[in-house]
């Protein structure tokens, strides 16, 4: 794979960093303050892509990112599934009988949430998990800890006490990868595609019902749907919605077509090929 410059939000080490080392292997990164400043990297063409949270197996959907994206000129041509393997890390020396106090995210403190009772540590919340990670090495003091990656524990010398924190062991986070360029995949038969287009919908009855119906009559599947209110109203709302198939196939070509008839303001954000990953886990859990 080409070496390419990718902008993430958050230090050295948190998860997003490593969703850019395990899809882009050798690539250069640039660790941003926000989401948003990672966005405005691409756009500038400071950076070649942007990898970005869109929503986790156990805390949900990165609302925020749901609003900026249709407002940006960016477009996705990628998906990447990261397993979120919480560790609780400590300075040398520390033992996890005589820790006291752990840091880390809200949502990473959340999904270990048992385990931190167990061991009956006092929480403290962090803007991030490696930044943690960071201010755990800085103190040097063997009562306090952080939960992050194994990649912070390598990057800020930490000992992992315990490699596996999580309360769920299947905690996974789906990222996206934002270009400046739309680089729509020619369509083969013999792979399979996600198109991501938002939209409103005509302020007519059952709108959203009949907007729909094109994709059910057309025997297309909806991966996602979600809905949001536009800024600075509470009179309209956009829709997101991920479709299983690329868009020059039959059916998509024909519901699209009926959804015209009852929607307005339609923006495809990216065509990309369907991740592995999403095969993989429906096996899984068919079979578990």
């Amino acid at each position: 794979m080409n070496s390419y410059v990718i902008a993430y939000q958050g230090v050295e080490g948190a998860y997003s960093h490593l969703a850019c080392r395990s899809f882009f292997p050798k690539s250069i990164t640039i660790a941003c303050h926000t989401f948003e400043d990672a966005m405005k990297l691409v756009e500038s063409e400071t950076a070649d892509f942007a990898m970005i949270p869109l929503e986790n197996s156990t805390a949900g959907r990165v609302e925020e990112i749901y609003r900026k994206i249709p407002q940006l000129s960016l477009h996705i041509v990628a998906e990447h599934f990261q397993p979120v393997k919480h560790c609780l890390l400590g300075v040398s020396g520390s033992n996890i009988k005589n820790i006291k106090y752990v840091a880390s995210h809200p949502q990473a403190l959340a999904q270990c949430h048992h385990n931190i009772l167990k061991h009956q540590l006092e929480a403290i919340a962090k803007f991030d998990t490696a930044g943690s990670a960071k201010e755990v090495k800085e103190k040097n003091d063997t009562k306090f800890c952080a939960i992050a990656s194994e990649l912070a524990a390598k990057l800020y010398d930490l000992e992992i006490l315990n490699d596996n924190f999580g309360d769920q062991h299947d905690n996974v986070t789906r990222f996206i990868v934002l270009s400046k360029n739309n680089s729509i995949p020619e369509y083969d038969k013999t792979k399979r595609y996600i198109t991501s287009i938002v939209f409103q919908v005509r302020n007519i009855p059952a709108a959203l019902y009949k907007a729909l119906g094109g994709f059910a009559t057309n025997g297309v599947n909806l991966i996602k749907l979600e809905s949001y209110s536009l800024q600075g109203t509470l009179q309209a709302s956009q829709f997101h919605v991920d479709i299983d198939g690329h868009p020059e196939e039959k059916s998509i070509v024909l519901a699209i077509e009926e959804l015209i008839f009852f929607a307005k303001n339609i923006k495809y954000l990216g065509i990309y090929e369907r991740n592995a990953y999403r095969d993989e886990s429906l096996t899984k859990e068919h079979f578990d």
